[in-house]
């Protein structure tokens, strides 16, 4: 049986940031994207433009609950084509680690979850 990407990710993801920015890393070109999932570990962004696994990616957005800039690197996980790219964070500052769970967790506050 095949596990869905969903079933593998290890918090839930939420959508309450703005202005997101991504630069494939390398390149000067920005990255068309629209707004996509968040979670403490990854985002999911939809974007029609393919990355293989492994692509690094800057990543800058922010934070609309807190209002704090988030600046930082991913590592593209999986691609679906067409549709976005899973990412991993892999350099981030302890600041934004810190500010992405103070949203995460606001969301997860104003949706009764508790956790």
């Amino acid at each position: 049986m095949k596990t869905s990407v969903i079933e593998c990710r290890r918090t839930e993801r939420y959508t309450y940031y703005r202005d997101l920015s991504v630069t494939y890393e390398g390149s000067s070109i920005q990255v068309p994207v629209r707004a996509p999932d968040l979670s403490p570990h990854g985002m999911f962004i939809n974007t029609s433009r393919h990355f293989p696994t492994g692509a690094v990616l800057k990543i800058r957005f922010w934070l609309s609950r807190i209002d704090f800039e988030v600046n930082g690197r991913g590592e593209v996980r999986y691609c679906l084509p067409g549709v976005g790219v899973g990412v991993e964070f892999v350099e981030l500052s302890e600041a934004a680690q810190r500010a992405i769970q103070q949203e995460v967790s606001a969301m997860r506050r104003e949706n009764g979850d508790g956790h």
